[in-house]
């Protein structure tokens, strides 16, 4: 996912896609101690995602308190 498309998400949806992701992670992180995945780089873009969507959630929780000050 790239940095454009999580921009254009609302507040509630990029939360939304937080959850979703960290369910992915959590399901290939299984799949992956059971038997090993195709391609186990994907576990990493999933942790990428994730991060991604929570640092723009943070920066914009952080513009909406200084625009309350």
């Amino acid at each position: 996912m790239k940095n454009s498309e999580i921009r254009e998400l609302t507040t509630k949806e990029v939360i939304e896609r937080i959850g979703e992701e960290k369910s992915i992670l959590v399901r290939q992180k299984l799949n992956h101690a059971v038997s090993p995945l195709d391609n186990p780089m994907k576990i990493k873009e999933t942790r990428k995602n994730i991060a991604k969507l929570k640092t723009e959630l943070h920066k914009r929780n952080l513009s909406e308190t200084h625009k309350e000050i």
